[in-house]
């Protein structure tokens, strides 16, 4: 029997001023899967396979991450909001970049 496997999304400030901060969407092949506000982690169980994940709040977002799971796997991502700013003014025109999405 399949076991399912779990996406882990953890919203962290580390170091640094977060300069586009508060909850954001979670977003999983294309559907809003959940949300998660500072320091909170969200996580969803999910069928073994390829699948998309991305954050976004507003019109802002992180790019999409592509990535392979196989059963009882866990897949983890950290992200946060742009702290630096020069990236947040390049955001203004390219919200593809506002938030910073990474895996563990």
């Amino acid at each position: 029997m399949a076991v399912p496997a779990t996406l882990r999304v953890t919203h962290e400030t580390g170091f640094g001023i977060e300069l586009r901060r508060g909850r954001f969407e979670i977003v999983v092949d294309g559907g809003t899967a959940g949300s998660a506000e500072n320091h909170e982690t969200f996580e969803m169980p999910l069928d073994p396979g390829h699948h998309t994940v991305r954050v976004r709040k507003d019109r802002y977002s992180s790019r999409a991450h592509a990535f392979e799971v196989t059963d009882g796997e866990t897949v983890s991502f950290r992200c946060h909001g742009t702290r630096v700013w020069p990236r947040y003014l390049v955001s203004i025109v390219a919200p593809g970049l506002a938030y910073s999405l990474k895996r563990e």
